[in-house]
């Protein structure tokens, strides 16, 4: 059976923070948006227990609660929820096709704003008890499982630290593994203090996991002191992994421009190397991934979107379109050459008026269009002809040149 297909503006792949932000940028411009999310709307942020650093909230919020509300605000500008899984995406084309299990939706633009899925240790055994058979990522979603129970969290970063704390409430003892010495953590210096003092929480240093064992479900973890390489048998209920992420670009991989990690490097506008995509939040290559950083990138990647997809029509519509020969002048109007010589252009659209359409570019606001007809500095002419740059003269000082390609055509 054939899949259905629809259409919008921009796709938005993804639904945490950066990708909310993306979408309600793009929903506020009025642009047919629609966000792509396989689990619930939050992304990463929905797993920590307290968010005490994003600016406007004084006291600490859960991110689950801080992130439903940036799903209110993106439904309120109209953004239409996908929950449903991208099967596969071609992004190289003029038109984007986001491929679902049941219907292909075309986009004019697309924001990646994918994230990042939850590194594993790679230790033995542990494929057998991911998620619901005792290994965790979450303590925000699973720790009430683990009321009266003895849980293991391995790792030593802010979310290792932050989380293990939060299981404290609920669990009756919480091991942290800790690749590091005695007294060295990779947390924030406030989590740190908070977890050394907590009488609940036991660290067991210099240890990696060496294998998981269990039944139906996970009963032991065996670490492995990288110092000493002494295995030491943890009796658990459950274990809960803080040890990093990666991202979560396979999808894009062959298309968009990678490093040697998966992440995606963007300019400054957050675009990719494919025209018309995006990439915002955690996939991207930069330097701190925080909500903060994520609504950043958000916010630059959906007006960077909004301006890709009217200069595009502008483009399609007023340069390349057309029934005559159009004169497209680039100029910059802060350079006396060019303001010279628009005098010039100006005459030159007067004689051909009713054969050619003459359009100015401003290459100080819009240096991507001039791009678009292969023109990096002004002044510049360029004469398109058929939906095609028939003639392009670049550091022009007068239009003489251009004309003479100009009554070649229209004889």
């Amino acid at each position: 059976m054939a899949k259905q297909r629809e259409y919008c503006d921009v796709a938005v792949i993804g639904g945490g923070a950066a990708g909310l932000t993306a979408a309600i940028y793009c929903g506020r411009a009025r642009l047919k948006t629609v966000l792509f999310e396989k689990a619930l709307p939050g992304g990463l942020a929905t797993y920590t227990s307290e968010i005490e650093n994003y600016p406007g909230f004084p006291e600490a919020i859960p991110g689950t609660a801080l992130m439903k509300l940036f799903e209110k605000q993106a439904k309120r500008f109209g953004v239409e929820f996908k929950l449903t899984a991208v099967k596969q995406a071609d992004l190289t084309g003029g038109e984007k096709v986001i491929s679902t299990f049941r219907t292909d939706y075309v986009a004019k633009a697309v924001i990646v704003a994918s994230g990042g899925k939850p590194r594993l240790t790679g230790a033995i055994g542990e494929e057998s008890f991911l998620y619901d058979k005792g290994i965790s990522f979450c303590a925000t979603c699973d720790a009430a499982y683990y009321t009266g129970k003895k849980v293991l969290v391995v790792g030593s970063g802010d979310a290792a630290i932050e989380e293990a704390m939060f299981l404290t409430k609920f669990a009756d003892k919480v091991q942290v593994s800790v690749i590091h010495d005695r007294g060295i953590v990779d947390a924030n210096e406030v989590a740190k203090e908070h977890a050394f003092a907590n009488p609940k929480l036991e660290f067991i240093w210099n240890t990696v996991v060496d294998e998981f064992r269990g039944g139906e479900r996970l009963q032991q973890v065996v670490l492995k002191n990288i110092k000493t390489g002494e295995l030491s048998p943890v009796d658990v209920d459950g274990c809960f992994l803080f040890i990093g992420y990666l991202p979560d670009t396979d999808l894009f991989k062959g298309q968009v421009e990678m490093d040697g990690r998966g992440y995606i490097p963007t300019d400054d506008n957050m675009a990719t190397n494919l025209p018309g995509v995006f990439a915002v939040g955690d996939v991207r290559v930069k330097g701190l991934r925080q909500v903060a950083t994520a609504v950043g990138d958000g916010a630059v990647g959906g007006v960077a979107a909004e301006r890709y997809l009217a200069e595009k029509a502008y483009f399609d519509e007023q340069i390349m379109g057309g029934s005559c020969p159009t004169v497209v002048y680039c100029w910059n109007p802060t350079d006396p050459v060019c303001r010279s010589l628009m005098s010039d252009v100006e005459k030159l659209k007067e004689k051909y008026r009713e054969q050619v359409k003459v359009v100015n570019v401003d290459m100080y606001k819009a240096g991507s269009l001039a791009a678009r007809l292969g023109i990096q500095q002004a002044p510049a002419l360029a004469l398109v002809s058929d939906r095609a740059v028939a003639y392009r003269a670049l550091e022009c000082t007068d239009v003489r040149a251009i004309e003479a390609e100009l009554a070649k055509m229209i004889g």
